[in-house]
């Protein structure tokens, strides 16, 4: 192997490392919530930051860490973003209260909203043109992996060892990682811009008072002046975001790219799809073992019917694609995602057998693995290219938002008819959840008629990957 396909097979193996772990961390605390509920008796509402602190921070810092590492160097950026990540999951497992808990999982999400574009536009500069449809394939597979994998090693660690160690395993790896990093990767960066911080600082408090607002519903009522004020506060933020964003000179997310109706109805579509999947994943994980008395791993293996669907559906979908229209295939994955949500909730009852739950979860899976890449594409299919890379941040920030806000959301609608005191309160509160998050998929394919019939394959990078200058060909997670 000569110097130059090395240096190309390091960039590969530690930028999928890099991914492997950010998503890993996405999903392997679902199957450890109920040992973390146990150890700090902590509440729903609890849970809920301890999942959406770390999407919240990935989302809202995802955009200025790539605008960072045009200006100080990718590789510097993406040592310190695994430095971060590694740093933050040490503290993680040794949080001694779950507030310190949450607190140190927003510190992950920085880390992780540092990681990502630097690991895929430190890729695409290590390959070739003629090379990176294939790099960006294996980088994809491996971080597909991550995401089926992550609530089974959740759940195997937790059983086995305890909840501490799902982010133990962060540390070594991070630690190996850093200084190849900096020894084998070349050096990258692009135009210089400046960082939207406004615009940062406005984002993250609207979201921060939404979701807020949304988790204390539980506890405080909907009608209670705290919660009132938390979602007219963000309401109002959410506004003054996006007047700003109209004047702002470098603007983190341009309202001109929303006149496409691709780009609008794309990045509307991947919100709640994701809404639907990863509230469903919050509470479904916690059911298996809290309603149906299953151990860690034995309910992070019944996850499997949506774990391995992506896995094995998604390579097919583009094809799929270019034979039944985009729109027809994405409106059709998100309407199997609302069939097998809404069937899941309403079968489950604390008796229920794993057998009436295969077919549901499994049209739920597939419907979300056909849907994605099609939203992917979509989103960018009109933008011009000199738009591609922030038209691809945007796509990711909203797909991240969507996550935080289904389990805010389904948290809130879980409160509202069940708890944690029983089985059968559990089971209460899940099956109208499940609902909910079937028509979250279901307003997902309302909006997907309006996407065009059949979006042309984009000249830059696809809107799963952040923004950077270089094109590439990188596909659903």
């Amino acid at each position: 192997m000569n110097a130059t396909s090395r240096d190309r097979a390091w960039a590969l193996a530690l930028t999928s490392i890099g991914s492997f772990m950010v998503i890993l961390d996405m999903l392997v605390v679902a199957t450890a919530l109920s040992a973390i509920q146990r150890d700090f008796g902590a509440s729903l509402a609890d849970l809920e930051w301890t999942v959406t602190a770390y999407s919240l921070s990935f989302a809202a810092l995802l955009m200025t860490a790539s605008v960072l590492g045009d200006r100080f160097g990718r590789r510097r950026l993406f040592a310190i973003g695994l430095g971060v990540f590694g740093l933050a999951s040490a503290a993680c497992a040794e949080a001694p209260s779950i507030g310190w808990l949450i607190a140190e999982r927003v510190v992950q999400g920085a880390g992780a909203a540092v990681i990502m574009p630097m690991a895929l536009s430190l890729l695409n500069a290590a390959f070739p043109p003629q090379r990176r449809g294939w790099a960006i394939g294996v980088y994809g597979g491996v971080t597909g992996l991550g995401a089926m994998l992550g609530p089974i090693i959740g759940g195997a660690v937790t059983e086995g060892l305890s909840w501490q160690w799902i982010f133990w395993l962060n540390v070594p790896i991070a630690a190996a990682a850093i200084p190849l990093v900096l020894t084998r990767l070349a050096e990258s960066r692009g135009p210089v811009r400046r960082p939207d911080l406004p615009g940062l600082v406005l984002l993250s408090a609207a979201v921060l008072a939404l979701v807020c607002g949304l988790i204390r519903s539980g506890d405080a009522g909907w009608g209670s002046g705290e919660v009132v004020g938390a979602l007219v506060a963000g309401l109002l933020l959410a506004a003054v975001f996006a007047g700003w964003q109209r004047r702002a000179p470098a603007p983190m997310i341009p309202l001109r790219l929303f006149r496409f109706r691709a780009f609008s109805a794309g990045n509307t579509a991947i919100f709640f799809l994701n809404a639907s999947m990863s509230g469903a994943v919050f509470l479904t994980a916690q059911f298996q073992q809290i309603a149906l008395g299953h151990r860690p791993l034995d309910a992070a293996l019944r996850l499997l019917p949506w774990g391995v669907a992506p896995f094995l559906v998604a390579p097919l979908a583009g094809a799929l694609a270019n034979r039944v229209g985009a729109r027809r295939l994405a409106v059709a994955g998100l309407l199997l995602q609302a069939v097998g949500m809404g069937w899941t909730g309403w079968v489950s009852d604390p008796g229920v057998a794993y057998a009436a739950l295969v077919v549901p979860m499994s049209l739920a899976g597939v419907g979300f693995a056909a849907a994605i890449p099609v939203l992917t594409r979509s989103a960018v299919s009109e933008v011009d290219l000199p738009d591609m890379g922030t038209a691809s941040g945007v796509y990711s920030t909203f797909r991240q938002l969507g996550g935080a806000f289904g389990v805010a959301v389904l948290g809130a609608v879980f409160a509202a008819a069940g708890g944690y005191g029983s089985a059968a309160a559990f089971s209460d509160g899940y099956t109208p959840a499940l609902l909910g998050a079937g028509a979250a998929a279901l307003v997902g394919a309302v909006v997907s008629v309006f996407l065009p019939s059949a979006a042309r394959s984009p000249a830059g990078p696809t809107p799963s990957d952040p923004p950077r200058t270089e094109p590439d060909l990188h596909g659903a997670r």
